[in-house]
């Protein structure tokens, strides 16, 4: 059924999925369906047609293999990508949690040297004004004025 397109166009050869068209010789002819490329000696692959006109088979074939290459590799980077931001996430909230208990603890230690401090300044007042106690002797005469 593909020869009778046979000298008139590509696009009327091509209309028929299964046909195959040749400039060389401007011949249309069936798909070697057994084999996945033609054959050299039925046609070139730089001459040969087939789905569309303006595109030769071989520049298919390197279209289709990029665009393959480009889902595979990209498929590929993904699956990385996740398995490492999974491996990182199950690492992370030790690193994270070892990080918030050492800030803590600075804050806790940064508050009992801030409240120290606090202390010896009111000990200090208090000692001033004769309002401290003496730790040697608690007791102490009651001045009345």
């Amino acid at each position: 059924a593909c020869s009778e397109f046979s000298q008139k166009s590509c696009e009327e050869c091509l209309k028929n999925v299964s046909c195959l068209w040749c400039y060389t010789n401007k011949t249309c002819i069936d798909y070697p369906v057994r084999s996945i490329l033609p054959p050299s000696s039925l046609c070139s692959l730089s001459n040969a047609r087939w789905g569309v006109c303006w595109i030769n088979f071989e520049a298919l074939i390197i279209a289709i293999a990029v665009v393959a290459g480009l889902i595979l590799v990209s498929i590929t980077v993904c699956c990385c990508y996740c398995c490492y931001c999974r491996r990182r996430s199950r690492s992370r909230p030790d690193e994270e949690e070892e990080r918030l208990a050492r800030k803590r603890e600075e804050q806790r230690l940064q508050s009992l040297q801030r409240k120290h401090e606090r202390k010896m300044k009111h000990d200090e007042i208090r000692k001033k004004y004769g309002l401290l106690q003496d730790s040697d002797n608690p007791y102490s005469r009651f001045e009345n004025e």
